[in-house]
Order: structure tokens, then C-alpha cells, then sequence
């Protein structure tokens, strides 16, 4: 794995963490942890220039479940 993609699978070990806390202390700290690993991935993102993609898709669903998973995402 490379340092992004071992960065953006820690995230979402957080981001479940963060879902399925108990507390509002383990809630605090899987928010604290995802700002830090959030910061990580920008830092990441700004040495490494994203590469421009093109899709085609079918039909209007398919365009929005594609542009709902890009917004989750950060795309």
C-alpha cells in the first residue's frame, strides 16, 4: 500500500469509529484523530498533483449515485 491508500484506510477506521462511539470522550478523539489524518491526506495531496479522469455513464441514476459517492469522498 502506498502512504495515501494506508492513509485513506485508516480514515475510514476512524470515521467507523467515530459512527459507532459510546461516549463523547471516544467521540472527541475519533474527531480529533480524523482532523489529524484529514490534515495528512491534504498535505499528501498537495505534493501530488490528481490525475484528470473522464467517465461516461449510462443514465441520470447512475450520474447521481456517481457525483453522491464523489462528494462523500472528497472527489
Amino acid at each position: 500500500m502506498t502512504g495515501e491508500s494506508q492513509l485513506r484506510e485508516k480514515l475510514r477506521k476512524i470515521e467507523a469509529l467515530f459512527v459507532g462511539a459510546g461516549t463523547a470522550g471516544e467521540r472527541l478523539a475519533a474527531e480529533a484523530a480524523l482532523r489529524r489524518v484529514r490534515a495528512r491526506v491534504e498535505e499528501l495531496a498537495r505534493h501530488d498533483p490528481p490525475i484528470e479522469q473522464q467517465f461516461s455513464l449510462p443514465d441520470q441514476w447512475s450520474r447521481h449515485l456517481f457525483l453522491a459517492l464523489c462528494r462523500r469522498y472528497g472527489l
